[in-house]
C-alpha cells in the first residue's frame, strides 16, 4: 500500500503545470500549511489564490523540474502519510529551492488524494 502512495506523490508532481490534472489528486476541502501563507488555508479555491499570488511574484523563469526525493510512506488502512523532500531546480544562476513536506492522504474509491499538506521552505 506505501508504493500507492509513493506512485500518487510522484505522478501528483509529473502533472505540475496542469491544474486539473494536478488537483485531481487533491480532496476538495484539503487544508494546507506553506511558507509563503500567512495562516491555515481550506480548500480548492485558497490554493488557486495561492497559486495567483505567486505568479504575480515569480521572478525569472520557471523551474525546470520539481521532484520529490527521499520519500517515506506509510498506511493504515484508507489513511497514509507521505513525507519527502521537494527540489524545485532551475536553468539560470538561482539555486534549487527545497521544501520539507508531510502529506496526509485519504483512500477514496480507490484512489489516493491528499486532505493536508504542510510545505515548509529549507533555508
Amino acid at each position: 500500500m506505501s508504493d500507492e502512495l509513493l506512485t500518487t506523490i510522484t505522478d501528483l508532481y509529473r502533472s505540475l503545470g496542469d491544474r486539473p490534472a494536478f488537483d485531481a489528486y487533491l480532496h476538495p476541502d484539503l487544508t494546507f500549511w506553506e511558507s509563503d501563507a500567512a495562516g491555515l488555508l481550506t480548500g480548492l479555491r485558497a490554493l488557486d489564490d495561492l497559486r495567483d499570488r505567486r505568479a504575480t511574484r515569480a521572478a525569472g523563469s520557471p523551474p525546470l523540474s520539481v521532484v520529490p526525493e527521499d520519500l517515506r510512506a506509510d498506511a493504515w488502512g484508507d489513511t497514509g502519510l507521505v513525507r519527502y523532500l521537494l527540489r524545485a531546480r532551475f536553468g539560470d544562476t538561482r539555486p534549487d529551492e527545497c521544501f520539507r513536506v508531510t502529506d496526509v492522504l485519504r483512500r477514496e474509491d480507490g484512489s489516493w488524494r491528499i486532505v493536508h499538506h504542510h510545505a515548509e521552505a529549507v533555508r
